[in-house]
This record gives structure tokens, C-alpha cells and sequence, in this order.
């Protein structure tokens, strides 16, 4: 579980980053969920993007997302939501 000041510092951290994941018109499905699950694993913080056809509300598919990656939402901002996982490497070097 992160806590506010984990929050804070993976937001200043993803502020720069570009949506590697985009969800379409298809909207959730497996394949969405095998590519974060990779994402995760190699970058640990992930940026994802809903494009405007997609049938979620992006807390939903934000939720959605992070339950089926054992991730957790940092943030939601319009429709992009920042998802957060340790990997096993701890790449970004927070406290369990």
C-alpha cells in the first residue's frame, strides 16, 4: 500500500513519462492486461491512456486495470491513470 508522500513522488516521477499503454475501442481484455503486466515488471511505473471510444470511465478502468495486475493506481488526471507495481528489482527504490 502506498502511502501520500509515495504517491507524491512516483506522480513528479511520471510527470515526464509518455502513455505506454493505450486502451481502444475494444476496451479491457487480455491482451491489455498480459502488456501492463509486462509494462509493470520492466518499468514499475506505467502510464496508461483511454482513448475517447473507449465504454469505461477511466476510475474504472483504472481499478479495473490495477486489480488484474496486482498493481496500484497512483493517479488519475483526465483520462490517463498512472498504475504503480515493485517490481522484483525494485527499480525505483521505495520502501516496502
Amino acid at each position: 500500500m502506498l502511502n501520500n508522500q509515495d504517491k507524491k513522488y512516483l506522480r513528479g516521477l511520471a510527470q515526464n513519462l509518455s502513455p505506454l499503454v493505450q486502451i481502444g475501442k475494444s476496451g479491457l481484455s487480455m491482451n491489455v492486461y498480459d502488456t501492463l503486466d509486462t509494462a509493470l515488471e520492466a518499468h514499475e511505473l506505467v502510464k496508461v491512456n483511454l482513448l475517447k471510444t473507449v465504454p469505461l470511465e477511466t476510475r474504472e478502468a483504472a481499478i479495473e486495470c490495477a486489480a488484474n495486475t496486482h498493481a496500484e493506481v497512483v493517479h488519475i488526471v483526465g483520462r490517463t491513470f498512472i498504475l504503480y507495481r515493485r517490481s522484483k528489482e525494485n527499480k525505483l527504490g521505495l520502501k516496502k
